[in-house]
């Protein structure tokens, strides 16, 4: 971690926040989480074939993520390197690279759609937004459902998108990122419990799980902050009170840290019973004593709390980078 990486990464945080991900750009572009895809593509159908058995799909997905994983790490030096040479162009042009690899905007724009889509369309338009960010049956959901799944997604995905990359980039620089972002992409095509990937995506989910941990934690404290800045302190004190609390009640280990944490804040009942692929499954509702029944406003409060949480991220970096420059000029 250095002063010029904090700053390199509170301008990516900027650029995200204002630019996010146009569609006129990708659309004519390749966007690089599209390659890593078809990288672990390629993988999965010459190396995850059907008439091995479990330890030799372990063994396989081991080396499939491995491979990639230092292919993602040898690609992030020689850009670094690249950039380094390029002085202030290589600055902006790194930025710009880390800024890709960010999900606040277009995060927080899917969820803004939900809201609207229930607003302008009623049920059927909240539906077919919410659709788009979760795994769920949509036709099962009503409107406080739609909302609790639209706040959800913003709450899981603000770790993995956005508080997550910008830690393993300020940890490692782009060797960091770029690793981070093919595991990350690597678990969410193979890394699910299916029969084809319990045994090859094992490797893959693991290390994403490990790899989320501190983010994980760090998003709690970032939600209060946004709570704290939007709301007030009694829902900052909420905030790490319920993710503190209920953060386990969630199937996964890290989600249910940012998930609670936004429930604490919003003062909200989140997760519980619901349907994928037509099978029901139960779980329990974080923050139980929170309000029952979600409304679009939820989503509204949800959002402002996000961006603002995303605004504390920026400062911090700012800020830290100021004080390493100060020790280093000391």
């Amino acid at each position: 971690m250095s002063a010029e990486t904090l700053l390199i990464l509170a301008v990516a945080l900027l650029i995200d926040r204002l630019v996010g991900d146009p569609d006129w750009l990708w659309s004519r572009v390749t966007h690089p989480i599209v390659l890593f895809g078809k990288a672990i593509a390629i993988f999965d159908e010459r190396l995850n074939v059907a008439d091995l058995g479990e330890g030799a799909r372990k063994v396989r997905g081991v080396v499939t993520i491995v491979t990639l994983l230092i292919a993602s790490v040898v690609l992030g030096i020689v850009l670094g390197r690249l950039f380094d040479v390029l002085g202030a162009i290589g600055f902006v042009l790194e930025a710009i690279v880390v800024a890709v690899f960010l999900a606040q905007k277009s995060l927080a724009d899917h969820v803004v759609r939900v809201a609207s889509g229930l607003r302008n369309d009623g049920l059927s338009g909240g539906r077919e937004a919410v659709s788009m960010i979760v795994g769920r049956d949509p036709n099962t959901l009503d409107e406080p459902a739609v909302c609790r799944a639209a706040v959800e997604s913003l709450a899981e995905n603000f770790s993995d998108g956005a508080v997550a990359p910008a830690f393993w980039y300020a940890l490692a620089g782009l060797p960091g990122l770029l690793a981070y972002k093919m595991l990350n992409t690597a678990d969410s095509m193979i890394g699910h419990k299916s029969p084809r990937y319990l045994h090859f995506g094992w490797a893959s989910a693991r290390l994403d799980d490990l790899a989320n941990l501190p983010a994980a934690r760090l998003s709690a404290l970032l939600v209060a902050a946004g709570a704290y800045l939007r709301i007030g302190a009694k829902a900052a004190s909420a905030t790490i009170g319920v993710a503190r609390r209920d953060h386990g009640l969630h199937r996964s280990p890290n989600s249910g840290w940012p998930e609670a944490a936004m429930a604490g804040a919003l003062d909200l009942q989140l997760a519980g019973p619901r349907i994928y692929g037509g099978v029901k499954v139960d779980e329990p509702m974080i923050h139980g004593d929170g309000r029952p029944v979600a409304t679009v406003e939820d989503i509204d409060h949800a959002v402002s709390v996000f961006y603002s949480a995303c605004m504390v991220l920026a400062v911090a970096c700012v800020v830290l980078a100021v004080l390493f420059l100060m020790l280093g000029s000391g």
